[in-house]
């Protein structure tokens, strides 16, 4: 009698505790939303793609985060992109082509003195002059030939200049001087810039050369390229004297401080009408015109 009634018990006790079948086989094939040392059951939640459509059953599963995808706003035969971006883009770089325009100084190129003729290949202009049998090459490139701007920030309180008060942009390229005599193998190569603060080689002096020689070498006649392998004399470290009679020699070929005024005229000049060709080859490309 008294083992029945354990029997019974203990049967009792069993039923109450065992879990429904639907709840467990929730928590079977739930894993990842059970913590094993948990207590609690976490409740289950959607996935992004549920709330973003109409369930499983529309048979379409996007990104986790859908962005938004510009389309073509105007047709166009090119068959590119054309979006409202593209139209504000377009119509700022006309307005900034034409007040380029307004303020260019020179629509014609300005002509050196001194019976230089000038070649023209992209970006590259060469000067050409014959002097007594010796034939004289200038080289230089308008790409970043415009010194960086340091002006300091308008402070607050200071009145913000007008554009007539701004300073004028001025091209100071590099440029490659070659001196070849007849019948030599060589060309006397001088690569010369123009330094930032004005070059003085004593106190009182007033006439100051506006551009320096860097380096000097001898290259291959008619080589572009400048040889490596050929002795290159730096002037940073060399005697004042000899640097003087470097600078008189170019000097009696015309190459003095006049002519380092028209070559910055002539390369301002150039620079400033491919920056404008640039623009309007920057606008054709975004209205695919």
């Amino acid at each position: 009698m008294l083992k029945s009634v354990v029997r019974a018990v203990g049967a009792a006790v069993r039923l109450s505790t065992a879990a429904p079948p639907a709840a467990r086989a929730l928590q079977l094939s739930c894993p990842a939303l059970c913590s094993p040392g948990s207590a609690t059951i976490r409740p289950f939640t959607r996935s992004m793609w549920m709330l973003n459509n109409n369930g499983a059953s529309s048979g379409y599963r996007p990104k986790l985060f859908s962005s938004k995808v510009l389309s073509p706003s105007v047709s166009c035969r090119c068959g590119g992109l054309h979006t409202e971006g593209d139209k504000a883009f377009g119509e700022f770089l006309l307005d900034e082509i034409k007040e380029e325009k307004k303020i260019q100084k020179n629509k014609a190129l300005p002509k050196m003195s001194g019976g230089w003729e000038l070649e023209m290949n992209g970006t590259e202009a060469k000067l050409t002059r014959q002097v007594s049998g010796e034939k004289i090459i200038v080289t230089f490139n308008v790409n970043n030939s415009i010194p960086p701007n340091f002006e300091e920030e308008v402070e607050q309180g200071q009145q913000q200049k007008s554009p007539e008060d701004e300073p004028e942009t001025v091209s100071t390229p590099n440029f490659v001087i070659e001196v070849t005599k007849q019948g030599a193998k060589h060309s006397l190569v001088f690569d010369c810039h123009f330094p930032e603060d004005e070059m003085s080689h004593g106190e009182g002096e007033e006439d100051s050369d506006i551009f320096a020689i860097r380096e000097v070498s001898f290259q291959p006649e008619g080589d572009s390229d400048w040889k490596e392998t050929s002795y290159t004399l730096n002037t940073d470290s060399l005697d004042w004297a000899l640097y003087d009679h470097m600078m008189d020699f170019l000097a009696d070929r015309g190459i003095d401080n006049t002519f380092a005024d028209e070559l910055m005229e002539l390369s301002t000049a150039i620079e400033h009408q491919e920056y404008i060709k640039f623009l309007e080859d920057l606008q054709g490309f975004v209205n695919c015109k």
